[in-house]
């Protein structure tokens, strides 16, 4: 006789999910695969009408468009110095608020509330001191190398805006770190003490394999935050000055609303960030779920 329970429990199951489903499939699928079809299209959404045009978007795009190339760069770099900065910066300071006896929901607080903020809100907060603050402080102090051009001047806006990303996201990593600190056994890194090693050794032989798993989430959430990067950008320097900080998001943005209204245009390079994204990602994955295995 066969046995009917799975079936049923499926259907449940099913039922639970299919209006989460709908709401996915208009919202995010039907979008991505309207962007597909008029990333092959010539529309500028304004006529009704749109003609075929292949690859050609693609093509310009690669190889004629300077702009979106300099953004592709722009944001590569952006990319490797946010994973690594983000990702060493939250560990460390996971290490440290688990190595205090007191006060440990106090650190947790104050260092995740960044992230509580739009980075819409954190990029006028950090204008204004980049722009009112800092050269305020280094007027009436002897602190006169913060009196630069931060946000004007191409030497200092890259470094304007990591510092806004990392305040704004290292707190989200942080907890995902202490989280698995605490997931350690403890008598392993009093093994590795009785041995002689030091709290560097420990950390780099016991602790850091055991938590690989959340390294794993730890880059593949940076890896995917920094090449869509927006909000910070437009928030704190629109791209500038001129182009020297435009991200691949905000030249896709400017492509598609705010030049040529080169709809078809714009969502072929949005294609080419979703394929990029999803090699990189995909690379990512594998390496680190191997050093998981071998750790």
């Amino acid at each position: 006789m066969i046995n009917t329970k799975p079936w049923k429990q499926n259907i449940i199951l099913l039922a639970f999910v299919f209006p989460a489903l709908i709401f996915y499939a208009a919202f995010v699928l039907a979008p991505s695969l309207g962007g597909m079809w008029y990333s092959l299209t010539d529309w500028n959404m304004l006529n009704p009408t749109y003609h075929l045009v292949g690859f050609s978007n693609y093509i310009e795009a690669l190889t004629e468009d300077t702009a979106f190339i300099n953004s592709i760069w722009f944001t590569l770099k952006y990319v490797v110095f946010m994973v690594i900065l983000s990702n060493g910066l939250a560990i460390l300071l996971a290490v440290l608020i688990e190595s205090q006896k007191r006060a440990k929901v106090w650190y947790r607080t104050i260092f995740f509330m960044p992230n509580m903020i739009s980075l819409i809100i954190g990029g006028f907060m950090w204008m204004f001191i980049f722009t009112r603050v800092l050269p305020y402080i280094a007027e009436h102090t002897m602190l006169h190398f913060l009196d630069q051009s931060w946000i004007g001047d191409p030497r200092y806006s890259f470094y304007s805006l990591l510092i806004l990303s990392l305040w704004s996201g290292v707190g989200y990593l942080m907890v995902i770190y202490i989280a698995a600190l605490q997931g350690v056994p403890q008598h392993l890194k009093e093994a590795a003490s009785i041995d002689g090693a030091n709290a560097l050794q420990t950390f780099r032989n016991v602790t850091l394999p055991m938590i690989y798993p959340a390294v794993t989430i730890g880059l593949f959430l940076t890896l995917n935050g920094s090449f869509k990067v927006f909000e910070a950008v437009f928030a704190l320097t629109k791209g500038g000055p001129g182009r020297s900080t435009q991200v691949i998001a905000l030249n896709i943005f400017d492509e598609a609303f705010s030049q040529s209204n080169r709809y078809g245009y714009a969502s072929a390079k949005a294609m080419i960030l979703f394929f990029i994204v999803l090699i990189v990602t995909l690379v990512q994955l594998w390496i680190m779920k191997k050093r998981e295995v071998e750790a």
